[in-house]
Order: structure tokens, then sequence, then C-alpha cells
């Protein structure tokens, strides 16, 4: 059974950075393209960012252009969110998930890792 593991959220300040990590167990990551992926309370989730599965081509939603870059290790099995100059708007459980590249999530779910982004 293939599970993921999201970590790295924490409490910040409005233009602090965060580095999100997300290992896969029970698969290896290097078949497929990856995906973050944000829950606003009371919201749907919706896409951040996507790697494709050779890290060949990124792709990111506008709100994060610019700020999040998307990246993986498939030596570790994982793949990261590098978040700079984050803002309130930012404050979301945040996801990983296999994706069809570039927007739609296959597979299952981790647990999330909080980020909450303090003004």
């Amino acid at each position: 059974q293939v599970q993921l593991a999201e970590s790295g959220g924490g409490l910040v300040q409005a233009g602090d950075s965060l580095r999100l990590s997300c290992v896969v167990i029970g698969s290896v990551i290097s078949d497929y393209s990856m995906g973050w992926f944000r829950q606003f309370p009371g919201k749907e989730r919706e896409f951040v960012a996507a790697i494709t599965w050779d890290g060949a081509s990124t792709h990111y939603a506008d709100s994060v252009k610019g700020r999040f870059t998307i990246s993986r290790d498939d030596a570790k099995n994982r793949v990261y969110l590098q978040m700079n100059s984050l803002t309130r708007e930012d404050t979301a459980v945040y996801y990983c998930a296999a994706v069809t590249y570039p927007t739609v999530p296959i597979g299952s779910w981790g647990q999330g890792t909080q980020v909450t982004v303090s003004v």
C-alpha cells in the first residue's frame, strides 16, 4: 500500500520561508509526476505545484508563481516545496500526491502538514 507523509509545516511570520517535504512509502516516485496541493478551511483542495516524473518541467498556480519552488529527489523518494515570501493567504494544510501532469491528483493522500502564516 502506497503511503505519503508530508512534513515541514509550522507557524511562521509573513515574509518567512518554509520547506515542505513529502516522502513516498511503498512505491518508487521516479515513475510518477508529483504535485503539491493545499486546502483552506471549509474549501476544496486546490492545486499548488507539480513536477514531471523526470524533473524536466514544473507548473505552478498563479498565486504561488515566483514564490514557491517544487523539486524532487528520487534517490530519497521525496518531493519538496520551497515556499518563500509567505503571506497569510498561504495558511492552509498542504498535501502531496502523484499527479497526471500537471494538476490532476491520482492515488492516495497523506495526512498533510499545516502551514500557518501570521501577520
